[in-house]
């Protein structure tokens, strides 16, 4: 359960202070990214596991300063990956694609 504090930076989840830096973890610059950013307005984060589509709005908008219109989430699997004779997977990550509302614009990508 997510309760918002006095301060809108931050997120108090379980008796833990989540802010949120701890939510977005890394804006992903990939050649579909940027694509759907300059056509569609839809940037692509790496976001915690545990992060909901609300936590993932509100941090976008504390840190970039624009307006969010939707969210959408996708979990990604790991990969299997072989050394010599062992194999295993890579760890999945959840990916978030946040769509701006017209005329907003992230500047850092």
């Amino acid at each position: 359960m997510i309760v918002e504090t006095q301060n809108s930076a931050s997120l108090q989840k379980k008796d833990t202070m989540i802010t949120c830096y701890d939510i977005l973890k890394a804006l992903v610059r990939t050649e579909k990214g940027t694509v759907l950013a300059e056509k569609q307005r839809k940037y692509l984060f790496r976001v915690a596991d545990d992060a909901t589509k609300i936590d993932v709005k509100r941090a976008v908008q504390e840190i970039y300063k624009v307006k969010v219109d939707s969210v959408n989430t996708v979990m990604v699997p790991g990969k299997l990956k072989r050394v010599r004779f062992k194999t295993g997977y890579t760890t999945g990550w959840k990916k978030a694609i946040v769509t701006l509302i017209e005329g907003q614009k992230i500047e850092n990508v």
